[in-house]
């Protein structure tokens, strides 16, 4: 499998990128850089495309550069696993219809972390049993978007099974990688989940996995858990 990596040059894609040069099963097939300075690095996704002929992109740009990325590669029917977090829902919307007019899977991943998305999963169970919960989420100081992807979703989730409103809490320091804490009270009790990515290596086996399933897929899916076996 051919992978081209959109922000080649990030802290993300060039840890997912490490990732895909290592798996045996697929090739690094260039990347998408603000200003390329060696071979298989480019400017302009279509001219990436065009050049590559990769069978997936790997987006990890930041929002709302993620936005033209994704469209340019549907325009050029080619599958997409965005790692980007900031999509509103119109824009999740458009997506959506523009891979299923393509013909072809995009994977929105707020979270790459298997961790991390069992996590979620765990927090939406438990919210059955806790009618207030409220969410932490910790990210290095470079993060832009509050709350980030995960936490937002997560409470999401919890809201749609307890009916309550979560409130976020967002932390941006230095040290740093990505963390979240939900927290559960009860009668003279509290549930804690916490998740820790201590370094972006933990984004991996997630991203990999996306990779190797979209070739199957159609349309628009959000986060990982079809791909876990948990929905």
């Amino acid at each position: 499998m051919r992978v081209a990596v959109a922000g080649l040059h990030g802290r993300l894609g060039a840890a997912l990128a490490s990732g895909v040069r290592a798996a045996p099963d697929m090739e690094l097939a260039g990347g998408l850089v603000r200003q390329p300075a060696a071979p298989g690095e480019y400017a302009d996704v279509a001219g990436l495309l065009r050049a590559e002929h990769p069978d997936v992109l790997l987006d990890c740009t930041r929002h709302p550069d993620t936005v033209a990325i994704a469209t340019a590669a549907l325009a050029h029917e080619t599958p997409v696993v965005i790692g980007a977090t900031g999509w509103s829902e119109l824009e999740q919307r458009q997506l959506a219809a523009a891979a299923l007019s393509a013909g072809v899977g995009v994977i929105l991943a707020p979270n790459f972390s298997v961790g991390a998305v069992l996590a979620m999963h765990f927090a939406a169970q438990a919210a059955r049993w806790f009618a207030k919960a409220e969410i932490v989420e910790l990210h290095h100081e470079a993060k832009r978007d509050a709350p980030s992807g995960t936490a937002a979703l997560t409470a999401t989730r919890i809201e749609a099974v307890n009916g309550s409103p979560v409130p976020i809490h967002s932390v941006r320091l230095p040290g740093l990688v990505a963390h979240q804490e939900v927290l559960f009270g009860g009668i003279g009790e509290v549930l804690t989940l916490r998740h820790d990515s201590l370094g972006r290596e933990s984004f991996v086996a997630g991203a990999l996995l996306a990779l190797r399933r979209i070739g199957g897929m159609a349309g628009l899916t959000v986060g990982l858990e079809r791909l876990l076996g948990l929905e």
